[in-house]
């Protein structure tokens, strides 16, 4: 009863809306703390107990005419994974409960993302240390999962700011040197994403390649925000009115230029990745969202309710 009353009286007017990635069958020693199923079906459990989830079109909604209910929050994955499908989906129904999948249309049906390549080259090198010099990448020593990991952080920290192109061809460099083949069939198709939107799930827009913006010309950069809207809108055969932007950092990801890109494709709502929780002040194309993943309940009570009291949201630049 006291996180519950201390979760009302903190929420009032304010919206919490967790983002997520994926759901994994079986725990991943590479990245240990990734959820897995049992995972998720405890936090969502826990949820439960302490918030009123709603869908986040209906929670934006109600967030800006004053009907939102205390201790109100929604659930939202990005990029499109096949384990949303297959595994959190599932999860999500038995609970009752429903979530936002933001897609990036260009890797349906078969695409892979640049980052997961990189992931799984590392992955499955079987040497004890991976010479990456001939790409202005260094040489890593991956004897433990631990120098994996950390191996792994600084090659995607590297190759994150790069263009599009340049990261996809990075990484297709990366896993030829490793020797091994590029991981397969990790995304939804589309069949997937109608059989989602049948089943209750809600779709967002997420751009085409999942590029940082911010490092784009402004033509490039509005067709990545037009075309997966198009594209997802073609799917569904209906419209797409929410969108979140690739990695989601105010200023150093997306601007000010590309909230207005947002705004005239005929998005509602937009989402971020800064912290915080969104209140009537906030602007509706720069939402935050918040994810403070740990297995313990208490601490995540702690971090939820820090993160409601934490007034302040970053803007764009």
């Amino acid at each position: 009863m006291i996180w519950r009353s201390a979760l009302s009286l903190a929420s009032r007017g304010r919206l919490s809306v967790l983002i997520f990635h994926r759901v994994l069958p079986e725990r991943d020693p590479l990245f240990p703390n990734e959820p897995t199923a049992r995972d998720f079906d405890a936090l969502l459990r826990h949820i439960k107990s302490r918030f009123n989830v709603l869908p986040l079109a209906q929670a934006t909604t109600r967030l800006y005419d004053g009907t939102l209910p205390t201790r109100a929050l929604s659930i939202t994955f990005d990029d499109g994974y096949a384990d949303n499908v297959e595994i959190a989906a599932p999860i999500l129904r038995a609970h009752g409960l429903t979530a936002t999948i933001f897609i990036a249309t260009g890797y349906l049906d078969g695409g892979v993302m640049w980052n997961d390549v990189v992931i799984e080259a590392f992955r499955a090198c079987k040497r004890s240390e991976f010479d990456l010099e001939a790409l202005g990448l260094g040489k890593h020593r991956i004897g433990s999962l631990t120098e994996r990991r950390a191996a792994i952080e600084r090659v995607l920290h590297s190759i994150k700011y790069l263009s599009s192109q340049q990261r996809e061809q990075r990484a297709d460099e990366i896993i030829a040197i490793a020797g091994v083949p590029a991981p397969r069939e990790l995304m939804m198709s589309r069949d997937s994403v109608r059989s989602l939107a049948a089943d209750g799930m809600h779709i967002g827009a997420h751009t085409v390649r999942h590029p940082i913006l911010a490092r784009m010309s402004p033509q490039d950069a509005w067709m990545e925000i037009v075309e997966s809207k198009r594209e997802l809108e073609r799917v569904l055969g209906g419209p797409v009115h929410l969108f979140a932007y690739p990695n989601g950092k105010p200023g150093d990801d997306y601007g000010a230029e590309h909230v207005r890109m947002v705004h005239e494709a005929g998005f509602r709502a937009a989402f971020s990745t800064a912290w915080g929780a969104a209140s009537r002040a906030s602007d509706v194309l720069q939402l935050p969202r918040f994810m403070p993943w740990t297995r313990e309940p208490l601490k995540f009570d702690l971090l939820m309710l820090r993160n409601l009291r934490q007034r302040f949201e970053q803007k764009a630049a």
